[in-house]
């Protein structure tokens, strides 16, 4: 028997898109770990690409920003499978196809539909779900490090993560008014991934963060899931209402001497 102690579990994905997805490494560890993994894509057409990669009796359709998709879901969840043991909510968007923008020169719509699909999204999941969740399940979420750093290229959506970050507190204190249920974030530092790839000048930046980071490699996709999968074991038990940081130190690492040097070109009398 595994120590994180899934196996059995049930637990519903929501956000898988490929193989380089968070989303995805996530189900294939429940998996691995004996765990029964739902997953939830937002189009028919992602659905019927990762049917062939990972079979179709548990895959799902929701679109996250449609109130009446959000309530079939829970439906068929509710009809048609044991109560769920965790959520994992891997759902994200912004619009970056006009470039870089000051930030002050967000469009309204943009900030709410990013608001809506990364955020408002775990709400209205949460409450929907309620009563497919066993008592003690628990409930993570996946932000970014840090929402204190204005990288220009991120732009608006360091704020919309933050607002999830605050949600995830207040999930926390209004579930446990009937239930058990913990709610956590997973704040993951940059990642390889297809969503990723969408931020104008995130190549650049992930290269930063990479040499920043203690061991000067960045954080693997496969590290984020452990984590996640960490939280949604009864191993974790005391474990609420936290953002737990994965970035490999990073965040302690920007005045590397070796980095300082190669901006400044001073020389390392070390």
């Amino acid at each position: 028997m595994s120590w994180l102690g899934l196996e059995g579990k049930t637990v519903l994905v929501v956000g898988v898109a490929n193989r380089r997805s968070v989303g995805y490494q996530v189900a294939t560890a429940l998996r691995a770990e004996g765990a029964r993994a739902l997953l939830v894509v937002h189009t028919e057409e992602r659905r019927a690409e990762l049917a062939k990669k990972l079979g179709s009796e548990d895959l799902f359709v929701c679109d996250v920003r449609d109130e009446a998709q959000i309530e079939g879901l829970a439906s068929d969840l509710a009809s048609a499978h044991p109560p769920l043991d965790g959520i994992v909510h891997s759902v994200a968007f912004a619009n970056y196809s006009d470039g870089p923008k000051p930030f002050h020169g967000t469009r309204r719509e943009d900030f709410l539909d990013a608001m809506n699909v990364s955020t408002f999204s775990l709400i209205a999941l949460s409450n929907a779900l309620k009563e497919c969740l066993a008592r003690d399940a628990s409930v993570v979420t996946i932000s970014i490090s840090t929402t204190r750093m204005a990288s220009e290229n991120y732009g608006y959506m360091a704020p919309v993560k933050a607002a999830l970050d605050s949600s995830v507190v207040f999930l926390a204190k209004s579930f446990s008014r009937f239930s058990d249920v913990r709610f956590n974030a997973v704040r993951a530092g940059l990642l390889k991934t297809q969503s990723s790839a969408g931020i104008p000048g995130y190549v650049e930046s992930y290269l930063f963060a990479e040499q920043a980071t203690l061991r000067g490699r960045g954080v693997a996709t496969g590290e984020v899931a452990d984590t996640v999968l960490f939280l949604l074991s009864p191993r974790s038990s005391g474990i609420n209402a936290k953002g737990i940081v994965v970035d490999a130190g990073m965040d302690v690492n920007y005045f590397d001497r070796e980095i300082v040097r190669r901006v400044t070109g001073a020389e390392d009398d070390a």
